[in-house]
């Protein structure tokens, strides 16, 4: 059974409070205006048989008790028709004494004052000598003081249903004008709320399910906070994306970096076992066995140490000390590899005393790490600089090389694990790949900056920054 979106409720709701108002404001306003109709007519009525009465009837009322001549009933005549009312006096007994209108009764039996009320008003067939329902409305006739018949308008009450459904169609193309208005609203809703919602929830689904390359929200239009949304998740995918393949990289990139040395271990290992190395060569292949082996402890031991950095697990012990004497002293200790390359390491510094607030054995660290990579990557017989220097509250501190430097596409990747650009899987035969990612994690925690310029067949140099004690 297919679930039932929100789409599908706000839509019944839209349909059910739709209906409900059009009952209401039918079967209410109709009421209502019928009433109101109603009233005003029984007090036009009233009013109109008030200046028959004032005007005709009284002043000749003996004439009309003993005979209504031509002149009085073209009179009377012409106000009931002006009314579009029937005229009636009618004395105490029921008799009509005169009618607008020829029926067949000329009196009526069961006529009672009385029955009117406190009210001038009444609504019926009055006691039936109508067929249909009429507004009744008289008033008494009086002569010195003293009543001697009464005044009756009637007015057909279905000749109000011509003037009720006028107003009604009034209300109705009101009710269906503000109907379209929402109509309009609902469209737009749809249009710029619940397809592009529609939208992210189908992306969001693919996502879940590992496609990131999913395109359904390229479109999408950030001027609103909901295409900004879709932006964001379509660019969250994107971010996911690309961590899928830098991870499938990191596999491949640790898995050979692993295999490597293990291949080259069980090789000399078997050879050594099965007697294709003689005896007295073991010791050459053994000390490339001791020399892979500790490949793979300094691998595992970088791994470990980033994994210390990711868990924020690693506290820092911070310490107070002279930046240049760690520089000279990490310096010294490539002396070996440098005469190997005929490379030299220059220092230069106005200060040879810069204090530092930091960890130094992290630092000292990064420094290695930066320095041995500057080997590496440095053309035989060229110079190796590292400068210090201070502006305001920090210490700037850089090491460059003019080696094969590093190609514009890889300078944004090359703090991802285990990444190595193409130029240096050439040359770098020893690294792991985890060096500067150590690196930046370290200058990272403390809460300082780190950052690369290179230009591929000049030179790298990295800068990074330490506070001052």
């Amino acid at each position: 059974m297919r679930r039932k979106t929100i789409y599908y409720y706000f839509l019944l709701s839209y349909v059910l409070v739709f209906i409900g108002s059009f009952l209401v404001i039918d079967l209410w306003t109709s009421y209502e205006n019928k009433q109101l109709l109603i009233k005003n007519k029984e007090t036009e009525l009233y009013d109109s048989l008030n200046v028959i009465c004032v005007n005709t009837i009284h002043d000749k009322y003996n004439r009309v008790a003993n005979g209504i001549d031509e002149d009085l009933k073209i009179q009377l005549r012409t106000y009931a028709k002006s009314l579009n009312c029937t005229l009636q006096i009618i004395d105490f007994k029921g008799n009509i004494l005169y009618s607008s209108q020829s029926y067949e009764d000329d009196s009526i039996p069961d006529f009672n004052i009385r029955d009117f009320g406190e009210s001038n008003y009444k609504i019926g067939k009055f006691y039936n000598y109508f067929d249909d329902k009429v507004i009744s409305v008289y008033m008494p006739i009086t002569e010195n003081l003293q009543t001697r018949g009464y005044a009756f308008l009637h007015y057909d009450l279905d000749a109000l249903d011509e003037e009720h459904l006028s107003i009604q169609n009034t209300v109705y193309l009101t009710f269906l004008f503000i109907f379209m208005l929402t109509l309009i609203i609902l469209i737009t809703f749809t249009f710029t709320v619940f397809i592009p919602i529609k939208k992210i929830s189908i992306a969001a689904r693919e996502y879940a399910k590992g496609n990131f390359t999913y395109e359904g929200l390229e479109k999408f239009n950030s001027d609103n906070e909901i295409g900004r949304l879709g932006l964001s998740l379509k660019f969250m995918a994107d971010e996911l994306n690309t961590m899928e393949v830098d991870e499938r990289k990191f596999i491949a990139n640790i898995s050979h970096d692993f295999r490597s040395p293990l291949t080259s271990i069980k090789g000399y290992v078997e050879a050594m076992k099965d007697g294709t190395i003689p005896y007295e060569m073991q010791d050459k292949y053994l000390d490339i066995v001791l020399f892979e082996t500790e490949r793979l402890t300094k691998l595992t031991e970088n791994i470990l140490t980033l994994n210390k950095w990711d868990s924020k697990g690693n506290r820092l012990d911070i310490t107070s000390f002279n930046i240049y004497t760690l520089i000279r002293q990490i310096a010294n200790s490539f002396e070996g590899k440098c005469e190997k390359k005929k490379l030299s390491i220059c220092i230069n510094t106005d200060n040879k005393y810069y204090m530092v607030s930091a960890d130094k054995d992290k630092i000292s660290q990064v420094i290695y790490n930066l320095i041995d990579n500057a080997i590496k990557f440095s053309h035989s017989e060229s110079e190796i600089t590292v400068n210090m220097t201070s502006r305001n509250d920090k210490v700037f501190i850089s090491v460059a090389d003019s080696g094969i430097g590093i190609p514009k596409e890889s300078l944004s990747k090359i703090w991802d694990r285990f990444y190595k650009t193409d130029l240096s899987r050439g040359k770098d035969k020893t690294g792991s790949g985890l060096g500067l990612s150590i690196t930046r994690e370290i200058i990272l925690a403390h809460e300082q900056n780190i950052n690369v310029v290179s230009t591929e067949g000049v030179g790298t140099k990295f800068i990074f920054t330490l506070k001052k004690s």
